[in-house]
Protein backbone atom coordinates (compact mmCIF):
# COMPACT_ATOMS: atom_id res chain seq x y z
CA UNK A 1 0.00 0.00 0.00
CA UNK A 2 1.29 3.75 -0.96
CA UNK A 3 2.12 6.13 1.87
CA UNK A 4 -1.09 8.02 0.02
CA UNK A 5 -3.51 5.59 0.11
CA UNK A 6 -2.25 4.34 3.36
CA UNK A 7 -2.87 8.16 5.01
CA UNK A 8 -6.41 8.40 3.47
CA UNK A 9 -7.57 5.01 4.97
CA UNK A 10 -6.17 6.18 8.30
CA UNK A 11 -7.83 9.29 7.82
CA UNK A 12 -11.11 7.64 7.59
CA UNK A 13 -10.51 5.85 10.34
CA UNK A 14 -10.51 9.12 12.67
CA UNK A 15 -13.70 10.07 10.45
CA UNK A 16 -15.61 6.79 11.33
CA UNK A 17 -14.95 7.05 14.96
CA UNK A 18 -16.58 10.50 15.23
CA UNK A 19 -19.69 9.83 13.14
CA UNK A 20 -20.23 6.80 15.37
CA UNK A 21 -19.59 8.73 18.52
CA UNK A 22 -22.23 11.21 17.67
CA UNK A 23 -24.82 8.22 16.78
CA UNK A 24 -24.02 6.80 20.22
CA UNK A 25 -23.85 9.90 21.89
CA UNK A 26 -27.49 10.67 20.27
CA UNK A 27 -30.83 10.41 22.78
CA UNK A 28 -32.85 8.84 19.93
CA UNK A 29 -30.30 6.78 17.75
CA UNK A 30 -32.64 6.24 14.81
CA UNK A 31 -33.50 9.66 14.65
CA UNK A 32 -30.37 11.48 14.85
CA UNK A 33 -29.58 8.04 12.23
CA UNK A 34 -32.18 9.48 10.06
CA UNK A 35 -31.24 13.07 10.27
CA UNK A 36 -27.96 11.96 8.80
CA UNK A 37 -29.44 10.01 5.82
CA UNK A 38 -31.25 13.21 5.48
CA UNK A 39 -28.28 15.22 4.94
CA UNK A 40 -26.49 12.66 2.90
CA UNK A 41 -29.60 12.24 0.49
CA UNK A 42 -29.31 16.43 0.06
CA UNK A 43 -25.45 16.25 -0.77
CA UNK A 44 -25.04 13.44 -2.66
CA UNK A 45 -28.49 14.65 -5.00
CA UNK A 46 -26.46 17.84 -5.70
CA UNK A 47 -23.38 15.59 -6.75
CA UNK A 48 -25.36 13.24 -9.10
CA UNK A 49 -26.02 16.02 -11.11
CA UNK A 50 -22.55 16.32 -11.97
CA UNK A 51 -21.01 12.93 -11.30
CA UNK A 52 -21.48 10.28 -14.55
CA UNK A 53 -23.11 6.97 -13.67
CA UNK A 54 -21.62 4.30 -12.72
CA UNK A 55 -20.88 1.34 -15.45
CA UNK A 56 -24.00 -1.07 -15.47
CA UNK A 57 -21.71 -3.79 -14.66
CA UNK A 58 -21.58 -2.24 -11.20
CA UNK A 59 -25.48 -1.93 -11.05
CA UNK A 60 -26.45 -5.01 -9.25
CA UNK A 61 -23.74 -4.24 -6.58
CA UNK A 62 -24.83 -0.47 -5.85
CA UNK A 63 -28.31 -1.52 -5.33
CA UNK A 64 -26.83 -4.71 -3.13
CA UNK A 65 -25.36 -2.25 -1.23
CA UNK A 66 -27.64 -0.12 -0.58
CA UNK A 67 -29.69 -2.65 0.76
CA UNK A 68 -26.95 -3.60 2.98
CA UNK A 69 -27.03 -0.57 4.32
CA UNK A 70 -30.18 0.14 5.19
CA UNK A 71 -29.97 -2.88 7.16
CA UNK A 72 -26.97 -2.06 8.40
CA UNK A 73 -27.93 1.19 10.00
CA UNK A 74 -30.94 -0.57 11.91
CA UNK A 75 -28.35 -3.07 13.22
CA UNK A 76 -26.26 -0.29 14.23
CA UNK A 77 -28.69 1.51 16.07
CA UNK A 78 -29.92 -2.20 17.54
CA UNK A 79 -26.45 -2.40 18.13
CA UNK A 80 -25.55 0.98 20.39
CA UNK A 81 -28.90 0.89 22.12
CA UNK A 82 -27.21 -2.57 23.84
CA UNK A 83 -24.31 -1.70 24.91
CA UNK A 84 -21.82 1.23 25.62
CA UNK A 85 -19.49 2.25 22.62
CA UNK A 86 -16.22 1.48 23.80
CA UNK A 87 -17.55 -2.31 23.84
CA UNK A 88 -20.49 -2.41 21.44
CA UNK A 89 -18.05 -0.51 18.54
CA UNK A 90 -15.31 -3.12 18.57
CA UNK A 91 -17.65 -6.48 18.63
CA UNK A 92 -18.98 -4.75 15.54
CA UNK A 93 -15.70 -3.87 13.33
CA UNK A 94 -13.34 -6.38 14.82
CA UNK A 95 -15.44 -8.91 13.79
CA UNK A 96 -15.46 -7.73 9.64
CA UNK A 97 -12.03 -7.60 8.67
CA UNK A 98 -11.61 -11.57 8.65
CA UNK A 99 -15.15 -11.93 7.05
CA UNK A 100 -14.07 -9.59 4.29
CA UNK A 101 -10.61 -10.85 3.80
CA UNK A 102 -12.14 -14.51 3.49
CA UNK A 103 -15.54 -13.13 1.33
CA UNK A 104 -12.61 -11.23 -0.74
CA UNK A 105 -10.83 -15.14 -1.65
CA UNK A 106 -13.76 -16.43 -2.42
CA UNK A 107 -15.59 -14.18 -4.26
CA UNK A 108 -12.99 -12.04 -5.56
CA UNK A 109 -9.82 -14.19 -5.99
CA UNK A 110 -8.04 -11.94 -3.49
CA UNK A 111 -4.97 -13.78 -1.93
CA UNK A 112 -2.79 -12.16 1.18
CA UNK A 113 0.67 -12.76 1.88
CA UNK A 114 1.93 -13.98 5.60
CA UNK A 115 2.88 -10.24 6.84
CA UNK A 116 -0.57 -9.19 5.76
CA UNK A 117 -2.73 -12.24 8.13
CA UNK A 118 -0.59 -11.52 10.66
CA UNK A 119 -2.09 -7.31 10.17
CA UNK A 120 -5.67 -8.90 10.02
CA UNK A 121 -5.18 -11.12 13.07
CA UNK A 122 -3.97 -8.79 14.88
CA UNK A 123 -6.24 -5.56 14.01
CA UNK A 124 -9.17 -8.13 14.42
CA UNK A 125 -7.82 -9.60 17.82
CA UNK A 126 -6.65 -6.17 19.36
CA UNK A 127 -10.03 -5.02 18.68
CA UNK A 128 -12.35 -7.93 19.53
CA UNK A 129 -10.35 -7.70 22.75
CA UNK A 130 -11.43 -4.14 23.29
CA UNK A 131 -14.95 -5.58 24.34
CA UNK A 132 -13.53 -7.33 27.61
CA UNK A 133 -14.37 -6.21 31.01
CA UNK A 134 -12.02 -8.05 32.89
CA UNK A 135 -11.82 -11.10 32.25
CA UNK A 136 -16.13 -11.60 31.34
CA UNK A 137 -17.56 -10.55 28.23
CA UNK A 138 -21.51 -8.77 28.42
CA UNK A 139 -23.42 -11.44 26.32
CA UNK A 140 -26.60 -8.88 25.98
CA UNK A 141 -25.15 -7.19 23.12
CA UNK A 142 -23.32 -9.79 21.39
CA UNK A 143 -26.08 -10.43 18.79
CA UNK A 144 -26.42 -6.97 17.81
CA UNK A 145 -23.03 -6.52 17.45
CA UNK A 146 -22.05 -9.97 15.49
CA UNK A 147 -24.77 -9.11 13.21
CA UNK A 148 -23.52 -5.42 12.66
CA UNK A 149 -20.11 -7.23 12.27
CA UNK A 150 -21.31 -9.27 9.12
CA UNK A 151 -23.37 -6.85 7.54
CA UNK A 152 -19.95 -4.57 7.28
CA UNK A 153 -18.19 -7.28 5.75
CA UNK A 154 -21.08 -8.17 3.54
CA UNK A 155 -21.44 -4.35 2.29
CA UNK A 156 -17.54 -4.48 2.21
CA UNK A 157 -16.79 -7.03 0.25
CA UNK A 158 -20.13 -5.93 -2.19
CA UNK A 159 -18.38 -2.42 -2.69
CA UNK A 160 -15.33 -3.87 -3.20
CA UNK A 161 -16.34 -5.76 -6.52
CA UNK A 162 -18.72 -3.24 -7.47
CA UNK A 163 -16.21 -0.36 -7.63
CA UNK A 164 -13.49 -2.10 -9.51
CA UNK A 165 -16.24 -2.51 -12.40
CA UNK A 166 -17.53 0.70 -12.09
CA UNK A 167 -15.30 2.70 -14.17
CA UNK A 168 -15.47 5.66 -11.66
CA UNK A 169 -15.30 5.16 -7.56
CA UNK A 170 -16.73 8.74 -7.40
CA UNK A 171 -19.33 7.72 -9.53
CA UNK A 172 -20.12 4.14 -7.74
CA UNK A 173 -20.27 6.24 -4.71
CA UNK A 174 -22.49 9.05 -4.85
CA UNK A 175 -25.10 6.35 -6.61
CA UNK A 176 -24.95 3.69 -4.18
CA UNK A 177 -24.98 6.81 -1.17
CA UNK A 178 -27.88 8.38 -3.12
CA UNK A 179 -30.08 5.19 -2.74
CA UNK A 180 -29.31 4.44 0.01
CA UNK A 181 -29.63 7.54 2.08
CA UNK A 182 -33.40 8.17 0.59
CA UNK A 183 -34.63 5.04 2.60
CA UNK A 184 -33.76 5.59 6.07
CA UNK A 185 -36.13 8.76 5.91
CA UNK A 186 -38.93 6.91 4.12
CA UNK A 187 -38.21 3.99 6.27
CA UNK A 188 -39.30 6.52 10.07
CA UNK A 189 -42.06 7.97 7.82
CA UNK A 190 -43.39 4.48 7.44
CA UNK A 191 -42.73 3.50 10.73
CA UNK A 192 -44.89 6.36 11.98
CA UNK A 193 -42.80 7.46 14.93
CA UNK A 194 -43.05 11.01 16.10
CA UNK A 195 -39.52 12.98 15.68
CA UNK A 196 -38.08 13.85 19.43
CA UNK A 197 -36.79 17.12 20.41
CA UNK A 198 -33.53 18.32 19.36
CA UNK A 199 -31.67 21.15 20.50
CA UNK A 200 -30.52 22.80 17.53
CA UNK A 201 -26.66 22.10 18.30
CA UNK A 202 -28.02 17.94 18.56
CA UNK A 203 -29.19 18.74 15.05
CA UNK A 204 -26.33 20.53 13.38
CA UNK A 205 -24.20 17.50 14.97
CA UNK A 206 -26.64 14.46 13.74
CA UNK A 207 -26.53 16.52 10.16
CA UNK A 208 -22.96 16.85 10.03
CA UNK A 209 -22.10 13.21 11.39
CA UNK A 210 -23.83 12.47 7.70
CA UNK A 211 -21.86 13.79 5.35
CA UNK A 212 -18.36 12.70 7.83
CA UNK A 213 -20.05 9.17 7.39
CA UNK A 214 -19.89 9.22 3.54
CA UNK A 215 -16.64 10.82 3.58
CA UNK A 216 -15.14 8.26 5.65
CA UNK A 217 -16.91 5.45 3.51
CA UNK A 218 -16.07 7.28 -0.01
CA UNK A 219 -12.22 7.04 1.02
CA UNK A 220 -12.77 3.10 1.95
CA UNK A 221 -14.62 2.41 -1.53
CA UNK A 222 -11.67 4.20 -3.46
CA UNK A 223 -9.13 3.06 -1.82
CA UNK A 224 -9.74 -0.38 -2.74
CA UNK A 225 -9.23 0.18 -6.02
CA UNK A 226 -5.99 0.11 -5.44
CA UNK A 227 -5.25 -2.51 -2.46
CA UNK A 228 -6.77 -5.97 -1.07
CA UNK A 229 -10.30 -5.73 0.32
CA UNK A 230 -9.04 -7.49 3.85
CA UNK A 231 -6.09 -5.14 4.24
CA UNK A 232 -8.54 -1.95 3.35
CA UNK A 233 -10.80 -3.17 6.02
CA UNK A 234 -8.19 -4.20 8.44
CA UNK A 235 -6.92 -0.41 8.18
CA UNK A 236 -10.34 0.84 8.27
CA UNK A 237 -11.04 -0.80 11.71
CA UNK A 238 -7.99 0.93 13.39
CA UNK A 239 -10.93 3.47 13.92
CA UNK A 240 -11.94 1.36 17.34
CA UNK A 241 -8.72 3.28 18.71
CA UNK A 242 -9.96 6.28 17.90
CA UNK A 243 -13.64 5.36 19.34
CA UNK A 244 -12.01 4.43 22.77
CA UNK A 245 -9.96 7.71 22.58
CA UNK A 246 -13.52 9.58 21.78
CA UNK A 247 -15.95 7.32 24.45
CA UNK A 248 -13.32 8.38 26.63
CA UNK A 249 -13.01 12.04 26.56
CA UNK A 250 -16.50 12.64 25.50
CA UNK A 251 -18.56 9.94 26.63
CA UNK A 252 -17.44 9.39 30.14
CA UNK A 253 -16.32 5.49 29.26
CA UNK A 254 -13.59 3.98 30.89
CA UNK A 255 -9.86 3.53 29.00
CA UNK A 256 -8.23 0.61 31.10
CA UNK A 257 -4.95 -0.68 30.86
CA UNK A 258 -6.42 -3.38 28.96
CA UNK A 259 -7.73 -1.53 26.24
CA UNK A 260 -4.24 0.66 25.93
CA UNK A 261 -2.63 -3.20 24.98
CA UNK A 262 -5.07 -3.77 22.80
CA UNK A 263 -4.86 -0.45 21.09
CA UNK A 264 -1.29 -1.17 20.83
CA UNK A 265 -1.97 -4.63 19.12
CA UNK A 266 -3.94 -2.86 16.66
CA UNK A 267 -1.44 -0.17 15.70
CA UNK A 268 1.51 -2.98 14.99
CA UNK A 269 -1.24 -4.79 12.85
CA UNK A 270 -1.85 -1.68 10.80
CA UNK A 271 2.24 -1.55 10.69
CA UNK A 272 2.06 -5.30 9.40
CA UNK A 273 -1.03 -4.28 6.97
CA UNK A 274 0.75 -1.18 5.42
CA UNK A 275 4.34 -2.68 4.14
Amino acid sequence: MTPFVLACVLSAAILHAGWNAVLRGGGDRLWSMTLMMMSVTAVTAVAAVFVPWPNAASWPYVIASAILHLAYNLSLVWTYRSGDLGQTYPISRGSSPVLVAAGAAVFADEHLDSLSLIGIALVSGGILSLAFQGRRLRADFLPAAFTTGVLIGMYTIVDGIGVRLSGDSLAYSTTMFLLWSMTMPLLYIALRRKPPSYTPTQTIMALAGGIVSIVAYGIVIWAMQYDAMGVVSALRETSVVFAAIIGRIFLGERLTLRRMTSCMAIAIGAICLAH
